[in-house]
C-alpha cells in the first residue's frame, strides 16, 4: 500500500472518532440549559413559604370549614334527590375538602407529619359530618328513589381516576403559581362532595351498592388529588426531611396505592364496555326477531337481577309469537348467561311509515307525560314558596310560562323574593318562571364618587364621576325586577344628577317612573310605589 493511501486512512479516522463526540457534547449542553432552566426560572420563581403557608391555612379543623362542609352536603344531597345538576354544581362549588386533600399531598412531599394529621384529621371529620348530615335528610326525606344523579356516580372506573388526575394537576399547579382561580373549575371536575352525599344516601337507604360504589368514587378522588398534589410539589422542588431509604419506601407505598386503586376500576371500566356491547347485541336480536320496517320502541336491560332481564316494546306489522323464544335463545348463545326476554308486541300498518308514526305518538305521548308531571312539580314548589294553595299557580304548558302571587312572608325583603325565583329558575331553564311579590317596601339605591376613567388634559387630579355601589347595582336591580313584577309606577327621591341615571335605567326596562322631592345633596336614591295615574 502506498504511503498516500496510508496518510489519508490515518488523516481520516480522527474525523470519524470526533462526530459522536460532538453529538455527545450538544446534547448535554441541551440537558444542562434545560435542568438551568427549570431550576432557575421555573422552581426558583416559586415562593415554597407562602404557598405551605396558604395550604396550612386552608387544612385547619375551623369553625367555618366544618359549617362550609355541611351546607355544601346538604346542597348536595338535596340536588341529588331532585335530579338538578344546577344544584349539585352548587354543592361542588361550596365544598372546602379540596383544601385539606391537597395539604395532605404537600405535607407528604416535605415530609411535614403534624401538617399530614392534621390534613387527615380535617378530612376525616368534614367527611363523617357531611355522610351523617346527607343520610339524615334522606332518612326524612319523602323522596328516596335512585335518580339519574344519584346512579351516575355509584360505578365509577378508569376514566374517573383520569379525570380526578388532570384535575388534580391542574389543581395543584394552579396552587404552586398563585393562580387559585382555576380551583372553581378543579372542584366541579373532581366533584368531591356529590360522591360524599350518595355515600350518606345509601346509608340511610340500607343500599349497600350505592353505599360502596359511591365511596370508592370518593377515595379514587381523593387519593389520586393527594398523589398528584405530592408528585407536583416534587416537581416544584419542595424538598423532605425524609431520608433516601424512606423516600423510596414513600415512592413504592405511593406506587402499590395506585395500582391497587386501578385494578378495581379497570374491572368497573370493562363491565360497563360488556354491558354497552350487550345492549348492542340486544337491539340486534331483537331487530332480526321481526320484518325489516318493524321498530323498537324502547327496551331497558336489568343487569343486575339473576337471571338478566331484557323488557322491550316492539311496534311490527306482523306479530311473532316465537319472539320471546328466538330472542332469549339467541341472546343465551352471544352473551354466555341465562337471560329472560319480556316482549311486547303491538301491531301497526304494513307500511315502514305507519311503523315510524306508531313510535312517534308513542314518544310524544311519553315526552307529554314526562312533561305534565314536571309542570305538577313546578306548580307545587311555587305554591311552597309562595305561600298559596297549588291551585293558585298559572302554569301555561303551551308556552312554558309559571306564574305565582306571592303572599307576605315574614321578614323577607324584596330582595328575598327576587332570590327565591331565580332559585326555582335556575331548576327549570326551559320554563319562564314569574313571581309576583307584595308590594314592599323598595330597597335605597346608593353612589358613591369614583375617578374617572380618563383624566382630563392638563388636569392634577383626576376628575370624578358619580357611580352605583355594588350594593346599590343590587338594589336597583330589585327595584327594576320588582316594578315589573307588580306593575306599579316608582317615585323617585333624591339628588337630581343621581334620579336622572336611575329613571333612564328603569325606563329602559319598561318601568314606569315619577319624580318626587329633588335635592342637591346626598348620594342616595329614595324610591317608592306610586298609584297608577289612572286612579
Amino acid at each position: 500500500m502506498s504511503d498516500a493511501v496510508k496518510n489519508t486512512e490515518i488523516s481520516s479516522s480522527p474525523a470519524q472518532a470526533t462526530a459522536p463526540e460532538a453529538n455527545d457534547s450538544t446534547y448535554r449542553e441541551v440537558l444542562h440549559s434545560a435542568r438551568a432552566w427549570w431550576f432557575e426560572d421555573v422552581i426558583g420563581s416559586v415562593d415554597q413559604q407562602a404557598v405551605i403557608g396558604k395550604r396550612r391555612e386552608e387544612c385547619a379543623l375551623s369553625e367555618r370549614y366544618l359549617f362550609m362542609t355541611a351546607m355544601s352536603g346538604g346542597i348536595a344531597i338535596l340536588g341529588l334527590l331532585l335530579s338538578s345538576p344546577a344544584v349539585v354544581i352548587g354543592a361542588m362549588l361550596l365544598s372546602p375538602l379540596m383544601g385539606p386533600i391537597m395539604g395532605l399531598g404537600f405535607a407528604l412531599a416535605i415530609g411535614d407529619f403534624p401538617w399530614m394529621k392534621q390534613s387527615a384529621r380535617s378530612l376525616a371529620w368534614g367527611s363523617v359530618m357531611a355522610i351523617a348530615l346527607c343520610a339524615l335528610v334522606v332518612f326524612f326525606s319523602p323522596i328516596q328513589e335512585i335518580t339519574p344523579e344519584i346512579a351516575s356516580r355509584t360505578r365509577p372506573n378508569l376514566f374517573d381516576l383520569m379525570v380526578a388526575l388532570f384535575s388534580a394537576l391542574a389543581g395543584a399547579y394552579a396552587m404552586i403559581r398563585g393562580r387559585e382561580g382555576t380551583i372553581v373549575g378543579v372542584a366541579i371536575a373532581t366533584a368531591l362532595m356529590p360522591p360524599l352525599a350518595v355515600v350518606g344516601f345509601g346509608a340511610a337507604t340500607a343500599n349497600w351498592t350505592v353505599f360502596s360504589g359511591a365511596l370508592l368514587l370518593y377515595v379514587t378522588n381523593l387519593l389520586t388529588i393527594a398523589i398528584t398534589a405530592w408528585g407536583m410539589a416534587r416537581l416544584y422542588g419542595f424538598r423532605t426531611t425524609l431520608s433516601e431509604r424512606n423516600t423510596v419506601l414513600q415512592n413504592v407505598a405511593i406506587t402499590t396505592v395506585v395500582v391497587a386503586l386501578a385494578i378495581p376500576l379497570f374491572i368497573s371500566l370493562q363491565n360497563i364496555a360488556w354491558e354497552t356491547n350487550a345492549q348492542r347485541i340486544v337491539r340486534n336480536e331483537l331487530q332480526d326477531a321481526f320484518p325489516a320496517n318493524a321498530r323498537i320502541d324502547q327496551f331497558s336491560i336489568d343487569f343486575s337481577s339473576e337471571p338478566m332481564i331484557v323488557d322491550a316494546t316492539v311496534l311490527t306489522p306482523r306479530l311473532n309469537a316465537q319472539a320471546d323464544a328466538q330472542v332469549r335463545a339467541a341472546l343465551n348463545r352471544r352473551l354466555g348467561e341465562d337471560i329472560d326476554v319480556i316482549l311486547t308486541q303491538f301491531q301497526v300498518g304494513t307500511s315502514a311509515s305507519a311503523a315510524e308514526q306508531a313510535q312517534l305518538s308513542a314518544a310524544r305521548a311519553r315526552e307529554e307525560e314526562a312533561a305534565s308531571r314536571r309542570a305538577e312539580d313546578l306548580a307545587k314548589r311555587l305554591a311552597l314558596v309562595a305561600g298559596v294553595a297549588e291551585s293558585d299557580v298559572t302554569i301555561d304548558r303551551q308556552r312554558r310560562r309559571a306564574m305565582v302571587r306571592s303572599e307576605t312572608l315574614d321578614g323577607a325583603s324584596l330582595s328575598a323574593y327576587r332570590a327565591l325565583e331565580a332559585r326555582i329558575s335556575a331548576t327549570e331553564p326551559e320554563w319562564t318562571v314569574e313571581l309576583l311579590p307584595p308590594a314592599k317596601a323598595l330597597p335605597a339605591i346608593a353612589f358613591e364618587m369614583r375617578d374617572a376613567s380618563e383624566q382630563a388634559s392638563g388636569a392634577d387630579e383626576p376628575e370624578q364621576e358619580m357611580a352605583l355601589t355594588e350594593r346599590g347595582e343590587q338594589s336597583l336591580a330589585t327595584v327594576r325586577w320588582a316594578a315589573q313584577r307588580i306593575g306599579l309606577p316608582v317615585v323617585l327621591s333624591g339628588r337630581r344628577e343621581l334620579v336622572a341615571i336611575v329613571r333612564a335605567d328603569l325606563e329602559d326596562a319598561g318601568v314606569a317612573v315619577r319624580e318626587g322631592s329633588l335635592s342637591g345633596q346626598g348620594m342616595t336614591v329614595s324610591p317608592a310605589w306610586a298609584q297608577p295615574e289612572n286612579e
